[in-house]
């Protein structure tokens, strides 16, 4: 099936007596005897146990999306922040190191920048342009590149399959947050990805109705090599269980099972059976959104580029950006999503003033809506981050990012032309 049909039908056998997909409210569920129960604990055959593990509902949400990415498996989690987190826990522990694209959103940025050095984990930054900086910054600590397929919120696109080619030779694998691209945008799997993450809260669900994340194995890492310790040394907690020897024919989601049977089990970062619906939901509609969001966006962004009042637009399907088009434009070729960042004449105090002065669009901390959005990236999302550490992220202090939604394009440009104006 192609993708808008998969997205529609996959991992739901059309023959059973329930055409849609239910919400299963359940926190457990019946064994059917002693040893079917001791079974699935012992990981001898795979079902359900409770929900905070798994879920009817979620299984089909995890297959579909893996279906999507060309992955081997996935794991739906309450988060993208979560799934972040639980990705660079998974393969890293006291004395590791990261090498991460400084480009990050806010949250990722905090998150590596004080509380994973609390587990002893460090994290080195590099411009996710310059392709000698990954490899200058790898060691014998480093267990994985880190990066985003769309910058968040500069919005440049780095060069994938090179920084693949730099992972090859240090060999670790290539952890991506595709968020910004979806996997109707971008396979990032065909392009290097090893573990794929998404914040299910944007496009995926795609009207700000409900948080998740996501994870997706590509299976094609081998985790065999002994610096990587969670997968080579013995776990405690399933009777020695080696993931990178023992799985058998679970051995290509040994990323995805082992997030589970560790982080999520004992940890706890489960997704409600709601929010996996309304996922399931956003799915269906995803491959006509994200068209749409990216038409609307090409023409706010060539709209904004005539106006007098603004400085500078950036949207990596603008040519005029020739650095970053180049990049964008061999990869994204159906399209390049519904995010612009622009800067005002005035800078900061005259991004706000835009702002407020905005109707149709709402002042919100997200995007991936079906409805536009705008918000001062310095002053909110950004905020935490110091004056060199915004620099290094593309957040510029004029700079203003929109969400572009699903309206009518001549409605969106309205609402512009108008806030514009009074500044």
């Amino acid at each position: 099936m192609k993708f808008a049909t998969t997205a529609i039908h996959g991992a739901w056998d059309r023959k059973n007596s329930v055409r849609a997909v239910p919400i299963n409210r359940t926190v457990s569920y019946n064994f059917r005897d002693t040893e079917h129960a001791a079974n699935l604990f012992a990981l001898k055959e795979l079902g359900h146990i409770y929900t905070r593990l798994n879920n009817p509902t979620q299984d089909v949400l995890e297959a579909r999306l893996a279906k999507l990415e060309g992955g081997t498996g996935a794991l739906a989690i309450s988060s993208g922040t979560a799934a972040v987190f639980n990705s660079i826990i998974n393969v890293a522990r006291v004395g590791d190191e990261i090498v991460s694209s400084s480009e990050l959103y806010g949250g990722t940025y905090s998150q590596f920048k004080d509380i994973l050095p609390q587990f002893g984990i460090t994290i080195r930054y590099v411009d996710p342009h310059d392709i000698s900086a990954w490899k200058n910054a790898s060691n014998k600590k480093t267990r994985a590149f880190y990066y985003e397929t769309i910058g968040n919120p500069s919005l440049r696109v780095p060069d994938f399959e090179a920084i693949r080619k730099v992972a090859n030779d240090v060999h670790v694998p290539v952890i991506v947050d595709a968020t910004f691209t979806t996997p109707y945008l971008l396979n990032i799997i065909e392009h290097g990805a090893d573990v794929v993450i998404h914040s299910l809260t944007k496009w995926i669900g795609g009207h700000g109705t409900g948080v998740g994340g996501a994870v997706v194995d590509a299976g094609s890492f081998d985790w065999t090599d002994p610096k990587f310790a969670t997968f080579n040394e013995p776990d405690s907690g399933y009777h020695g269980l080696r993931y990178a020897h023992d799985l058998g024919d679970l051995s290509p989601i040994a990323f995805v099972l082992r997030m589970r049977l560790v982080q999520l089990r004992n940890l706890g970062a489960c997704l409600s059976p709601d929010n996996v619906w309304i996922f399931l939901q956003g799915l269906e509609t995803l491959a006509l959104r994200m068209d749409r969001h990216s038409k609307n966006a090409h023409q706010v962004a060539k709209f904004l580029l005539t106006r007098p009042e603004v400085v500078w637009v950036r949207y990596p399907g603008l040519e005029k950006d020739n650095s970053n088009y180049q990049t964008a434009s061999k990869y994204l070729k159906r399209g390049f999503g519904g995010m612009i960042v622009f800067g005002l004449k005035g800078g900061r105090e005259t991004g706000k003033k835009f702002i407020e002065s905005l109707e149709l669009f709402s002042h919100v901390a997200n995007v991936g809506d079906a409805k536009s959005l705008a918000i001062h990236s310095a002053s909110t999302t950004h905020s935490q981050l110091s004056e060199a550490d915004l620099l290094a992220a593309g957040v510029e202090q004029d700079m203003v990012r929109l969400s572009i939604g699903i309206e009518d394009i001549d409605d969106i440009i309205e609402d512009l032309k108008k806030a514009l104006s009074s500044v």
